[in-house]
């Protein structure tokens, strides 16, 4: 058994897959006792605790179950009850180890069907209904799915709106229509309208669909700031003893910029000079976005052939373990942002040569495949290395499967609808049998960046299996990227006469 020690917590590979199980399966091994049929009591799936009730002090009872949810990882349900004065109260808590990055999804909910959702809350996540520019702030874990934690937030607003109108008739008013529009929205009335999940511990949720169209559900991952790693209980104020630094962190000290070992021979350059050599390694000192100790990161500039100059980047923490490799592209942004699309026919195309950049949207119509731009970050790789990179993510999170186990064990995934079982089952087959050169598909790479490639077999000719298309970026892309506020000329003289007035 492979322990790790991050984020605060102990982790255990094979000690969770013992203890946290889908809850369908947990149902079908359980009696009507709570415990598991073909084992005694010390095997129970349901934990009884005694605990005091914070209502009438008296003695209550917590219930624990450690389950495990398809698509995202393990946590606890916890259900308290007091005999004595009727008190209840039910909250979840993540079992999971805090994650490496902070996440964010969001969902464009647009019939019934999208509000039976289900949704991780953990304690530190903030939850929003963007069309109302409603927020839940941090506070009690919730398992539950869009509609309870819409109809929750309708209850707790209806619960003194009473008082409210009599005290504070003005505020009352405000929330009688905040209240309105919670219910539209519950009854079906009121769509199509965003909800986000923003958790820096990532341990928060909203459950994705396969085939998702674009802009329906999306997920970005982020670095945390040093006030939430704070708020995590993460890092270490004190300085990391001289003897763990590397060789490239103490030569920072002394020169501010740490070139590492040259790679094929190529000469080390002067850490005085400002251009960056191609093939040559660089390392500079950063801090883990995963313990916020010190670390190095690693850069190479290389050139892609008929393409562009590309960064490539690694960092590993010595610390506790933090890994990521990263692809940035460089260059000015260009006018207009760039479609590519492969149709992939044969093994022969699955080892073409794929960058895909933080800026880019990835899809395959025919595979039912979408990756919204941040998702997946910047990657270097092949086409069969980016679907079975998705297909290893997917499948570990649903069903706890390792890349290479074709069959999906019984009741694995049981606690979701069988719908979606369903389609997440023939999403995979699919997947499987483009990996493996048996389907045709259509590999479609929309960056309005253009900094996205995909490698032609005939260049400099033209590949008769990719079109390139050029498109004039979309207001929201431009918002999203920062360029509608950005100024690139007389920038000196507006910020004169700013500082005049």
């Amino acid at each position: 058994m492979t322990y790790n020690w991050y984020g605060g917590r102990l982790q255990g590979a094979s000690l969770a897959e013992d203890l946290f199980a889908d809850m369908g399966r947990k149902v079908d091994g359980m009696g009507m006792n709570g415990h598991a049929e073909d084992s005694g009591p010390e095997q129970r799936v349901v934990e009884e605790i005694e605990s005091l009730c914070m209502n009438c002090h008296e003695n209550g009872v917590t219930r624990l179950l450690l389950t495990r949810i398809p698509f995202f990882r393990e946590i606890v349900i916890m259900s308290f009850s007091c005999p004595e004065c009727g008190f209840h109260n039910n909250e979840i808590q993540s079992a999971g180890q805090i994650q490496e990055k902070g996440a964010k999804y969001a969902l464009r909910v647009e019939n019934q069907e999208d509000l039976q959702r289900q949704v991780v809350k953990s304690d530190i996540c903030v939850f929003r209904l963007e069309d109302i520019d409603l927020e839940i702030p941090p506070g009690k874990g919730q398992y539950t799915n869009l509609e309870g934690i819409i109809s929750a937030v309708r209850e707790d607003l209806q619960s003194h709106q009473e008082e409210r109108m009599q005290q504070m008739p003005e505020i009352g008013e405000k929330v009688a229509g905040v209240i309105s529009s919670l219910a539209d929205m519950v009854d079906g009335r009121r769509y199509p309208f965003m909800v986000s999940a923003d958790d820096p511990s990532g341990n928060s949720w909203i459950e994705p669909k396969p085939g998702e169209a674009a802009g329906k559900w999306a997920k970005s991952e982020y670095n945390r700031t040093p006030q939430q790693n704070a708020q995590l209980g993460l890092g270490d104020d004190a300085p990391a003893p001289a003897q763990e630094q590397t060789e490239a962190q103490r030569e920072y000290h002394a020169t501010g910029m740490v070139p590492s070992l040259p790679t094929n021979g190529a000469q080390t350059n002067n850490v005085d000079e400002e251009d960056i050599v191609q093939d040559q390694i660089y390392a500079f000192p950063s801090t883990c976005p995963g313990c916020t100790r010190s670390c190095a990161t690693n850069m190479k500039m290389v050139q892609i052939p008929y393409f562009k100059q590309v960064v490539l980047m690694s960092t590993v923490c010595e610390h506790c373990g933090y890994r990521s490799n990263e692809v940035k592209s460089g260059g000015e942004v260009p006018e207009k942002g760039r479609r590519i699309t492969l149709r992939a026919k044969s093994r022969e195309d699955l080892v073409r040569d794929i960058l895909k950049s933080e800026s880019a949207a990835l899809a395959c119509p025919e595979l039912q495949l979408r990756v919204e731009p941040g998702t997946m970050g910047g990657r270097f790789t092949t086409v069969e290395g980016i679907l079975t990179q998705i297909r290893r993510d997917l499948r570990s999170q649903a069903f706890g499967l390792e890349d290479g186990e074709a069959e999906v064990p019984d009741g694995a995934g049981d606690s979701m609808t069988q719908g979606s079982k369903e389609a997440w089952e023939t999403f995979f087959e699919g997947l499987a049998q483009a990996i493996e050169g048996k389907k045709e598909f259509t590999l479609i790479l929309e960056d309005p960046l253009a900094s996205s490639y995909v490698q032609s077999l005939t260049a400099p000719e033209r590949d008769p299996q990719i079109d390139v298309e050029d498109y004039e970026r979309t207001e929201r892309e431009e918002e999203d990227l920062g360029l509608r506020d950005m100024k690139t000329e007389n920038y000196a003289e507006d910020g004169g006469q700013e500082a005049a007035q």
